[in-house]
């Protein structure tokens, strides 16, 4: 397993060993010990998975404390560019952004810890994204910002007439509208 650190401290990107054969391939995704002597303190209580269609766009989301969720992203088929944007106050990367192309194929992880707004949007149709989280789901701690807030500047990797939001996601405010609790 390679554990990358990216530009902004706490993201992280995991790449397992893969072994391939004639029958086709094995993986070991997840592995407690690996991950905490790699700093990954997680203790996980949920895994989601999600389908969609290209261009689906879902976030920029994340709970406030003390339904905070640390996130293990993964692709199992097709292609996504996942997006985690720093939303605590006192970082020097507050409001920067890290991005990473997450596929079937590359088998790519990408640890996104509390205080961060989490996002992605699939490149192919028929992807299936799965994460595990460190938290329940409370709806009444969910904050988010819109997903093409100039203020963050992100390039998704695709047109806004391609992008499919859900009506909730379209409601999103904007970047300095965030009054972030981390």
């Amino acid at each position: 397993m390679n554990i990358t650190t990216t530009a902004i401290e706490g993201l992280v990107i995991i790449e397992p060993r893969i072994f391939p054969d004639d029958r086709g391939y094995f993986y070991e995704s997840y592995n407690k010990k690996k991950f905490a002597d790699a700093g990954i303190e997680a203790d996980f209580v949920q895994d989601n998975q999600s389908f969609s269609q290209k261009g689906t766009l879902r976030g920029l989301h994340a709970q406030a404390p003390p339904f905070a969720q640390g996130k293990l992203v993964r692709v199992i088929q097709g292609r996504v560019l996942d997006i985690a944007v720093d939303i605590r106050k006192n970082s020097p990367t507050y409001g920067q952004h890290v991005s990473v192309e997450l596929s079937g194929e590359n088998h790519k992880q990408f640890w996104v810890p509390p205080g961060f707004l989490h996002g992605f949007v699939t490149l192919e149709d028929n992807t299936i994204f799965t994460y595990k989280v460190t938290g329940y789901y409370d709806k009444n701690s969910e904050i988010g910002v819109i997903w093409n807030d100039p203020t963050l500047g992100i390039g998704w990797g695709i047109a806004d007439t391609e992008v499919l939001l859900s009506p909730k996601d379209e409601l999103l405010p904007a970047f300095d509208e965030l009054v972030s609790p981390y």
